[in-house]
């Protein structure tokens, strides 16, 4: 009898609304005639079928493992109109069986599928045997040696085949019966392979803990499928692990250990008693660990504190190395510095000789601040005495943008991090500490956006005697992973930090500048409009409002002003996705207005996203393979249609093509989230404020925001929100406890 948690867990399930996904969808079945294409790597397919009761083939776009020719399908989704393929149905679902009609079997054995099968023994086999013929060759395989052409060993290579392509089918037959779609379907069997039966009845919360993109909510599905009960120790388990995993995705290391109970009691719904001695339970299993941060206890992932412990052990053996002195005393680094303002044309105030001297005199040094204080011009100068005394120097940055601007401002190669450390993703790593990396300075610029996994891994691959240069501006946004390691190393007292405060002349006539350090002292900058400005603020209300304004500023008003091309020199950055004013809204008006459909145009649409020839895009995933990383930015130059094909342009000129499947990794870049608009710097940044981003405004982002300009701002919206988004530091809360462990 199940319990009483069960029970009121399956009440709340059967009480759920149907989600929007699945209203006013039909169905459509029938047999697949041709696979027009599909790729393995996301299961997306592209389908000509036979629907029951038509007299011509029609297309169907959907998502399954694999898929033959001849297969029976039952699809959930609804038909869609496009101007290059007509009608198409584009299922939310696709279950595929095989097919028991005697034209569907001759298809599927002689699609390739089973190996020793092809056209003409298909047609050979089903004479022989009709119907019969998949019983005979899992069970009396023997007696397809009857069959004119096939021997001992054809047989054999049939029959191994057929029982593979079997337990595939099995697998996903069970899935889909289970109410799991064929995308999770997908992945649940990449994952386990022949497996997967066994993992998910011995404990489908698994699923969570190894599967990118599959949460603890859809592992709570699929387990409630299953009929695992709501008290089920796995399930709250499960949930503990979730809480962690949701915090990290938020951005800390760990959390208090009563907050944790809290946040599964309230996921769960069930009481405290139940979920206490699971945290036991998982600390013992090694799944958790139990540290002690601020005076009260705290849990965390083991990854992430290992990753913390890692950092904290690297920074201490570098503050603790004296560094070897290129240069004897005072007087020969004064004239270092001498000779490098000979070369560069720069000229150094005191603040920035302090900050070159310590560079040259520390193992490990920080040197932070905001726009306008120096860094570039410091780093200049570094980089020029270091170069002349033959030191190795290894510049590089988070991001490929980040790692572009370092480039333009050094002269000097720059790499990402990912490609530095040569990342081959799932984890694995080139380097390490048993392949460190080869070089004697290491400058890592935009610091702030480093998390803690990448920053452990890169000290780790540091070599012995490197010497490290951190550069980064600790008041904006931190990183996008979990902690604060910019905001941390400097927080702990133990790290040398030269911060720079001073802001040089020339920097200081720019009111981007002074707006954006107004704003970090949690100040209101002076929003009065100054004609030869380069911060104006066009007050506006409603959403409404406030996105008519920017579409016209970015299709009209700044280019006849000051002729800015809108898809090259002008970003839209909002605090977020969704919403009136969040990116996707406003990159489908901004697409609307700055490049419209026209019969001269291709289109396709996939992913929820219309894409069209001249359209500005994102990469939102690294691709080692096409060389494309996460925040590169391209234009659409052509989308060819047989095969279906479209390519971008990306900045410095590289052509990359995307097959259908692949497109899911790209986004319209008309308008970009401010966080991933880190490590990026543009000549016009328009930047719209309402109090519908209430959750996420804060100084940090409005500051981080501000400071992607080089030539000019305009933020559009309420004075209100600005007042909101300045009076508050919500990112800069986070629970980490790298300080705590460096100062040990």
């Amino acid at each position: 009898m199940p319990s009483a948690f069960s029970l009121y867990w399956l009440k709340q399930t059967a009480m759920s609304p149907a989600t929007p996904s699945t209203v006013n969808l039909e169905t459509l079945r029938g047999l697949v005639e041709r696979v027009v294409y599909h790729t393995e790597e996301t299961g997306y397919c592209i389908l000509k079928v036979m629907p029951e009761g038509k007299r011509e083939p029609v297309s169907l776009i959907g998502k399954a493992p694999r898929v033959v020719a001849g297969e029976q399908f039952e699809a959930l989704g609804k038909w869609e109109s496009t101007r290059d393929y007509g009608q198409q149905f584009k299922a939310e679902t696709l279950k595929l069986t095989r097919p028991d009609s005697a034209a569907g079997i001759e298809r599927y054995l002689g699609s390739g599928l089973i190996e020793g099968i092809g056209p003409a023994y298909a047609k050979r086999l089903l004479a022989k045997f009709g119907k019969r013929i998949f019983d005979v060759i899992e069970n009396e395989s023997v007696k397809l040696e009857d069959v004119e052409g096939i021997g001992r060993k054809r047989r054999l290579e049939i029959r191994e085949s057929w029982m593979k392509q079997k337990s595939v089918h099995n697998i996903m037959l069970f899935l889909h019966q289970h109410g799991i779609s064929s995308s999770r379907a997908l992945r649940i069997y990449k994952t386990y392979g022949d497996e997967a039966l066994s993992v998910l009845n011995s404990n489908p919360y698994r699923l969570a803990q190894d599967i990118h993109g599959v949460g603890f909510k859809t592992a709570d599905d699929i387990a409630h499928q299953m009929g695992v009960a709501a008290d089920a120790p796995e399930r709250l388990r499960a949930g503990l692990l979730h809480v962690l995993e949701t915090a990290a995705g938020r951005g800390h290391c760990c959390l208090p250990e009563m907050l944790v109970v809290q946040q599964a009691v309230e996921l769960l719904r069930c009481s405290e008693a139940m979920i206490l001695p699971e945290v036991g339970h998982l600390i013992a299993a090694a799944q958790m660990e139990r540290h002690t941060l601020e005076a009260q206890n705290v849990l965390y992932l083991p990854q992430l504190r290992a990753a913390e412990q890692s950092i904290a052990n690297a920074i201490r053996g570098l503050v603790a190395q004296p560094v070897e002195k290129l240069l004897g005393d005072d007087h020969s680094i004064q004239a270092a510095i001498a000779m490098a303002a000979t070369q560069t044309g720069k000229q150094l105030a005191e603040s920035q000789q302090r900050a070159v001297v310590a560079a040259l005199q520390n193992r490990c040094l920080i040197i932070t601040g905001g726009p306008g204080v120096g860094k570039t011009t410091i780093l200049h100068t570094i980089l020029t005495i270091m170069r002349s005394k033959e030191v190795k120097v290894i510049l590089a940055a988070p991001t490929g943008r980040a790692a572009k601007r370092l480039n333009e401002s050094t002269g000097l190669e720059a790499k990402t991090l990912h490609r530095l450390l040569e990342c081959q993703g799932s984890g694995e790593w080139g380097r390490h500490r048993g392949r460190p990396l080869t070089g004697d300075l290491f400058v890592v610029d935009e610091c702030s956006m480093i998390d803690t996994p990448l920053m452990a891994q890169f000290l780790s691959a540091l070599p012995a005697g490197a010497q490290l240069l951190l550069v980064g501006d600790a008041d904006q946004l931190p990183s996008v992973g979990p902690g604060m390691v910019l905001h941390d190393l400097i927080r702990s007292g133990k790290v040398p930090c030269v911060k720079l405060t001073e802001i040089f002349r020339q920097a200081a006539s720019s009111r981007i500048i002074t707006s954006a350090h107004e704003i970090n002292r949690g100040q209101i900058p002076d929003l009065k409009v100054a004609r030869d400005s380069d911060f104006f603020f066009i007050e506006a209300t409603a959403p409404e409002e406030i996105s008519r304004t920017v579409v016209d500023l970015m299709q009209r008003r700044l280019p006849a002003r000051y002729g800015f091309d809108p898809l090259t020199d002008i970003q839209v950055l909002t605090p977020m996705n969704r919403h009136q004013l969040g990116t996707r809204a406003l990159n489908e008006q901004l697409q609307a207005a700055l490049n419209p459909p026209s019969e001269l145009k291709y289109e396709i649409e996939r992913f929820g996203a219309n894409f069209r020839v001249g359209d500005k895009v994102i990469q939102t995933h690294n691709n080692y393979d096409k060389d494309v990383f996460n925040g590169d930015i391209g234009h659409i130059v052509s989308i060819d249609t047989d095969p279906l094909k479209v390519c971008v342009r990306f900045e410095g000129g590289r052509l990359v093509e995307y097959e259908p499947g692949e497109l899911d990794e790209l986004q319209l870049a008309y308008a970009l989230t401010i966080h991933k608009s880190q490590g990026s710097e543009f000549p016009c940044v328009i930047i719209p404020l309402s109090t519908q981003h209430y959750i996420l405004l804060e100084r940090s982002l409005i500051y981080t925001a501000v400071t992607r300009a080089r030539k000019l701002v305009v933020m559009v919206g309420d004075p209100g929100a600005l007042r909101m988004a300045v009076g508050r530091q919500e990112s800069r809360k986070r629970w980490t406890g790298l300080s705590t462990l460096i100062s040990l």
